[in-house]
């Protein structure tokens, strides 16, 4: 992986690409192979499934965000980025474990922005997004300043934001590419 590299993860096995996040992320132990990330990088990781971050939860999203959150712990910083999330006025005070699918990603949203990391590793981040939300996260990535990894079945997300595709096959083998999502899917069809 190159510096500034926004590598989207293709392919059909959903679970694959689930996996490889899961272990880039330090969630899970490979079977087999190494990698090791540069000294100088922090990873973020946003999950397709987020449950055990919001089953159970009674805190208001202030103090749900504030656990995350380990140099300023002051209601207003975390309001901040909860109100970029467009959570605003009375909505910090909701319980994390009555969200919709579509709050809970945007939680997990102010929760990668609060960690300042620079290298972004979403599996699905689109999923439960209205169109203006999905708007907003694509922009966000185009203009966002380090790595990215991710996978996603919006087209659109993937050829505004990748430069660099990785298709993982059914059988296990892999083609990279250092191209547009629309320029792979060409050459795809060439061969």
């Amino acid at each position: 992986m190159n510096k500034d590299d926004k590598i989207a993860l293709v392919g059909l096995n959903e679970m694959a690409k689930s996996a490889l996040f899961d272990i880039l992320s330090g969630e899970m132990e490979p079977d087999s192979g190494t990698f090791k990330w540069g000294i100088t990088t922090s990873q973020s990781y946003f999950p397709k499934d987020n449950s055990e971050f919001f089953n159970g939860e009674e805190r208001t999203l202030v103090d749900w965000l504030r656990q995350f959150s380990p140099n300023d712990q002051s209601e207003s910083f975390l309001r901040g980025f909860l109100g970029r999330m467009l959570f605003s006025g009375e909505e910090v005070n909701k319980k994390p474990s009555v969200l919709s699918g579509g709050e809970k990603v945007r939680c997990m949203l102010s929760k990668m922005m609060l960690s300042g990391a620079n290298v972004l590793i979403l599996d699905e981040p689109t999923n439960h997004l209205d169109l203006e939300s999905i708007t907003a996260l694509n922009n966000g990535l185009i203009n966002f300043k380090g790595s990215l990894l991710f996978s996603s079945h919006d087209h659109q997300f993937v050829e505004t934001i990748a430069n660099r595709i990785i298709d993982i096959q059914d059988d296990g083998s892999i083609i990279d590419k250092l191209m547009t999502y629309d320029e792979y899917l060409e050459f795809k069809k060439s061969m």
